[in-house]
């Protein structure tokens, strides 16, 4: 009895085991979820991109995102879990990087220095330009009022007013000259909004301001999106190229297990396919071949690099962007002025 007894036990063993290994074969794979951390204006290409990345890989999903440039680069240095990051300026970048979130070779890991692709800050104005808002010199008329995101917590609204002033170092040839017409702009800048899409929405629905300083893609988005009968792009005759950097958080992804699909996810930035969805999207492409497929979107621009222009960005935000820096002291003596 003892003997049947103990068979029993190792056949009803053998078949729980094998109800067990059905039922976990029958269990349908977890899916990866992935934080995208990013700033505004991109939310667009990427919520195409996701979804051609998930016919790819239907077990993960990636969550978006997105918000000031800055701001989302304090929320993952401050904890927020971020799987990786798309950014425009290569200092917030930096900064993770010293909170050792992101490695040292970010710029290195990727191609082209970790830049996919890239836009630069035009001018949107109403169908017809009433205004004939035509370059810089415009937006420091008396009759003109001028949107664009606050540069304390916007890297385009940063890129904004680093357009002007590189326009006003070409065009003037002194220092308070150019501090004086940098003032006769921000004298007629109504609201600074926190973020790009948020002037945006500011200018093109609630109508307010006569013209949007803006990235390249944001004004053909919205022309687009609102009618080409209602907005124009115009683009001036010198102005900043903004580039969109992305990087691993890989202290994160070491964590979470994600470094492999993360490393497919952004590297796939540089697909052809993935260069023409950013053209779609209204960026300029970094590979050469797609960008001369969409010379129609793209007209030639005189633009420049800010860091090569103005130092690094430590430098640029110590001496423009920090408390009481040029930019605050050229805006309250500009508002001053009313």
């Amino acid at each position: 009895m003892k003997k049947i007894a103990v068979s029993f036990l190792c056949v009803f063993a053998l078949i729980s085991a094998l109800i067990t290994t059905v039922a976990n074969t029958n269990e349908k794979p977890e899916k990866q979820v992935l934080l995208h951390v990013a700033y505004d204006v991109i939310r667009d290409f990427y919520k195409e991109y996701n979804a051609d990345f998930r016919l790819q890989h239907p077990d993960v999903v990636v969550s978006q995102s997105h918000g000031g440039a800055s701001k989302q680069a304090l929320n993952v240095a401050s904890g927020l879990p971020a799987d990786m990051v798309t950014l425009t300026q290569a200092n917030d970048i930096e900064m993770l990087v010293k909170k050792g979130l992101v490695a040292t070779t970010w710029q290195r890991d990727l191609p082209n220095n970790a830049t996919p692709f890239g836009s630069v800050m035009v001018f949107l104005v109403k169908k017809g330009n009433p205004k004939q808002i035509l370059d810089w010199q415009d937006l420091a008329r008396d009759d003109v009022r001028t949107i664009f995101a606050n540069p304390k917590t916007s890297a385009n609204g940063r890129f904004a007013y680093l357009s002007a002033l590189g326009y006003a170092e070409q065009a003037f040839d002194n220092q308070a000259q150019q501090f004086a017409f940098i003032k006769k702009i921000l004298a007629n800048v109504p609201v600074l909004e926190a973020g790009a899409r948020a002037a945006t929405i500011v200018f093109t629905q609630r109508n307010l301001g006569d013209v949007l300083i803006t990235p390249e893609n944001e004004a053909a988005l919205a022309t687009q999106a609102l009618g080409a009968d209602k907005f124009e792009v115009v683009y001036p005759s010198f102005t900043a190229y903004t580039p969109v950097l992305v990087a691993e958080v890989t202290k994160n992804t070491a964590m979470n297990g994600s470094h492999q699909i993360v490393q497919t996810y952004l590297q796939g930035l540089w697909t052809e396919s993935a260069q023409e969805l950013a053209a779609k999207n209204h960026f300029r492409p970094t590979n050469k071949k797609i960008l001369a497929k969409f010379t129609a979107l793209f007209p030639q621009v005189n633009s420049f690099d800010v860091n090569e222009k103005f130092g690094d960005w430590k430098t640029i935000n110590q001496t423009h962007f920090a408390d009481n820096a040029l930019f605050d002291q050229l805006y309250i003596q500009a508002q001053g002025q009313h």
